[in-house]
């Protein structure tokens, strides 16, 4: 039966779930239901993680997909469906009314921030966020321009009707991991806490640095969460086109496919939620977490482009390989970037944080217009002008010295006056100027300044 996949985040293994079938029925027997359903903090410690493109059939889905890090190509990275807002808290999680949203406070940004890598300290939950992440922004449809219709990122995960959608099963799981942070936070928008926790996760791990902003717009309702339907299947007749339909349909490009493919670095599979990979392997056995299943990368708790490498090598039996992960080296378009991000973990991280960045922001609605920025770049000081630099001082030397220096910065305005006098005496635009010119000319300006200082002195 076929799987429904998108690109998802590894995530956290969880234990199986029973299905939510009654937790709707009011906000007490909600909440009862809950503590059957959501796994206990202890559990959620000793959980393994799943791959980021996670899938999960129709049938089987409730089951599979509770792994949430599916193996599936792109797993349930993206999603939706409607409800009630899920809170999660100690009490269980139960129907609420959400109140308008209001930009996210930067102070509170930042200082959620420590609270998520302490987190990740404790419990290495990092695919599960960065599947989180992907899944609320994921959803995003070019072809719409009205918000929040559009989908993307705006915080609809937070309602039990998309939770439940096939493609995010366990993903409760993670929204249970942030709610503490997210009350302690009331004035960070889900939306916002979502895209932080994704971004630092990759941070934290040893990825690069995300050109991340903030001030995102939470959807205020389930009838504003986007409808069923926007993910792609696992295991197409032809796993490229897929792959384009799906994320095309983003307006992601064959580079941001490949690039943001590299985030399997991080977690596992696990045969009996997903379909896919070993019950357990060297790399695998010991956890952390719940031990079993099989990555991707031997370090799969490490961002980097082993990802690549493992792919182009398929020499190791324990790593898997999905029909998603292998197409990238035989793709004529994609294999460009396969094979420089296996050489080059520079311009992989570059790329990468290029395109998480900007999956993070698809369909958004910021508050304000451009956006909070935690962490601007220092911009760069321009050198401040010294006369002395350039004085001639008593002795010829300094002349000199200073008359290199002042060629070395000459300025493209001042060549292009030089090469303007080249041609005005015969010199021909289309070749380079010859070096002995500016020798002449260097020359004549040190005899003009050799007789400016004896003049002087």
């Amino acid at each position: 039966m076929a799987e429904r996949v998108f690109l998802t985040h590894p995530s956290l293994t969880l234990p199986s779930q029973p299905s939510p079938t009654t937790r709707m029925a009011s906000t007490a027997t909600a909440a009862i239901a809950a503590s059957r359903i959501i796994p206990s903090a202890t559990a959620l410690s000793s959980s393994s993680y799943r791959s980021f493109f996670s899938s999960s059939s129709t049938s089987r889905s409730s089951l599979k997909c509770l792994h949430l890090h599916s193996s599936s190509r792109f797993s349930h990275l993206f999603v939706n469906q409607r409800r009630a807002e899920v809170r999660v808290s100690s009490g269980g999680y139960a129907t609420v009314s959400s109140p308008k949203s209001l930009a996210s406070d930067p102070d509170q940004l930042k200082s959620a921030r420590e609270d998520i890598k302490e987190l990740l300290r404790t419990k290495f939950c990092h695919p599960i966020l960065i599947r989180l992440g992907w899944h609320d922004a994921g959803t995003y449809n070019k072809n719409i321009e009205e918000w929040p219709q559009r989908g993307g990122a705006n915080g609809s995960l937070k309602f039990e009707v998309e939770l439940k959608h096939a493609a995010n099963a366990g993903l409760v799981n993670a929204l249970k991991l942030l709610q503490p942070i997210k009350d302690k936070y009331a004035r960070v928008t889900y939306a916002d806490l979502f895209q932080l926790a994704g971004a630092t996760a990759v941070e934290e791990a040893g990825g690069p640095k995300i050109p991340m902003k903030y001030g995102r717009v939470d959807v205020s309702s389930p009838e504003q969460c986007p409808e069923e339907g926007r993910l792609p299947d696992a295991g197409p007749p032809s796993p490229a086109d897929h792959l384009r339909q799906v994320f095309y349909r983003m307006g992601l490009n064959d580079k941001e496919i490949v690039a943001l493919s590299g985030a399997h670095t991080l977690g596992r599979s696990r045969p009996e939620r997903s379909g896919w990979g070993k019950p357990e392997t060297k790399y695998t056995k010991d956890g952390p977490g719940a031990p079993g299943g099989q990555s991707w990368t031997v370090q799969w708790l490490k961002f980097d482009n082993s990802y690549f490498k493992d792919i182009k090598e398929k020499k190791d039996e324990d790593l898997l390989v999905l029909p998603t992960d292998a197409v990238l080296f035989e793709d004529p378009s994609f294999k460009v970037y396969a094979e420089k991000y296996a050489e080059d973990q520079v311009a992989f991280f570059n790329d990468y944080a290029e395109a998480h960045a900007k999956l993070s922001n698809l369909g958004a609605k910021f508050d304000p217009p451009e956006g909070i920025v935690l962490d601007p770049s220092p911009k760069p000081q321009a050198e401040k002008f010294e006369a002395a630099k350039y004085s001639t001082g008593k002795g010829i030397k300094n002349s000199i010295v200073c008359l290199f220096e002042l060629q070395r910065e000459l300025s493209d305005a001042m060549k292009q006056k030089i090469r303007s006098e080249y041609e005005a005496i015969g010199g021909s635009p289309d070749k380079p100027l010859q070096s002995n010119y500016f020798l002449n000319i260097m020359i004549i300006i040190a005899v003009l300044a050799l007789l400016t200082s004896l003049l002087g002195n």
